[in-house]
């Protein structure tokens, strides 16, 4: 392997965005971190200037120049620069000269998003809530099924003695008791592994969205999807129901009338809850209802959490569960007008 080919190779390989640029502050190479953070790839960024990346910020390109001209490095802690896109990124960035190549100067440009390292946190955080939240469940389960079973035997045996008449109220009392064994069942989540085999998303997403087309007439679900996604190594029917769960919420929230996105990109070096993995798909779900309320965004995946009257406050729960039974994670952003479910599933998610 040549040395090129070497750093090329540990580039490729770091979670920090890398760019190197020359003295007239052209790009001439970047990492796929750098792809990501910037919204742009390598090949349509070659031999552009820095300027159109972050085309509003003299400052730092005056300190560029004075950069190249004088091979002194510099570091910036917390800056929020605004890219091309119009996107903020909340950033640490370093400046420093590289012998890139002979008869000339060049810059190698560091950025790191300090967003990454509050997500991993918050992350780990939730993870953390949600293990206690089903080591609790797993009680309070044990607990009341207990009883359930010996309220429906008794009630079996008491329907054996009564008269037919009377067999209305004990058929309520087994019914009721089925009910509630059915819905702690559902708060303890998925029992079964995944059984995995090679599956198209696409395919996944175009099955729930016939369904809901079904289901709703007046909702809009528009598809934008990466057709160059390979697949992944996952459990059809449970990416199924994790995505549908998601999509009836999101259905919910624009009260059966509006418009709902499925969007599936790629994203390199991503990590989740602090494993950084090469290749991972992003799937979003996307809606333009009200958004979410503040007060349940921190307790939005944890089991019987609604804002629904008529909600179980389920669905997320258990799509969280599954996603995270495939090394992958679920995390939303929202706002009026605009509510958006990311799925990240890495494609080497194990072959087990």
């Amino acid at each position: 392997m040549s040395e090129t080919t070497s750093l090329q190779a540990i580039l490729d390989n770091l979670q920090s965005a890398v760019l190197v640029i020359n003295q007239d502050l052209l790009i001439e190479c970047m990492n796929p971190s750098a792809e990501n953070l910037f919204h742009i790839s390598s090949k349509r960024a070659m031999q552009r200037s820095i300027k159109d990346l972050l085309p509003h910020d003299p400052e730092f390109h005056d300190r560029l120049s004075r950069s190249a001209i004088s091979s002194h490095p510099f570091t910036v802690y917390d800056h929020i620069f605004l890219s091309h896109d119009g996107s903020e990124m909340h950033v640490d960035y370093s400046v420093a000269p590289l012998n890139y190549k002979p008869g000339g100067k060049y810059l190698l440009l560091e950025f790191t998003r300090l967003g990454s390292f509050i997500k991993i946190s918050k992350e780990e955080s939730l993870t953390h809530q949600h293990d206690a939240t089903k080591s609790l469940l797993r009680g309070l389960a044990h607990e009341i099924k207990n009883p359930l079973g010996g309220i429906r035997g008794a009630a079996q045996l008491l329907e054996q003695e009564i008269r037919e008449d009377d067999k209305e109220y004990t058929n309520i009392i087994i019914r009721e008791a089925d009910r509630l064994q059915n819905l702690v069942d559902r708060m303890l989540g998925p029992k079964d592994l995944p059984k995995k085999s090679p599956v198209n998303i696409h395919k996944v997403l175009e099955h729930v969205r016939q369904l809901l087309k079904a289901e709703s007439d007046n909702v809009h679900i528009e598809a934008d999807y990466d057709p160059s996604l390979p697949d992944l190594y996952a459990d059809e029917s449970m990416l199924i129901q994790a995505i549908l769960n998601i999509t009836r919420n999101a259905i919910a929230a624009i009260n059966g009338n509006g418009k709902i996105t499925l969007r599936t990109r790629s994203r390199r070096n991503c990590s989740i809850r602090s494993i950084t993995y090469s290749l991972v798909e992003q799937i979003e779900i996307i809606d333009n209802g009200e958004g979410i309320p503040d007060d349940l965004a921190e307790t939005l995946f944890f089991p019987m959490v609604t804002g629904r009257a008529d909600g179980t406050g389920l669905g997320l729960s258990i799509a969280q569960s599954l996603i995270q039974q495939h090394h992958g994670s679920i995390e939303f952003t929202s706002k009026p007008g605009e509510t958006c479910f990311t799925i990240l599933i890495p494609t080497e998610n194990g072959h087990e």
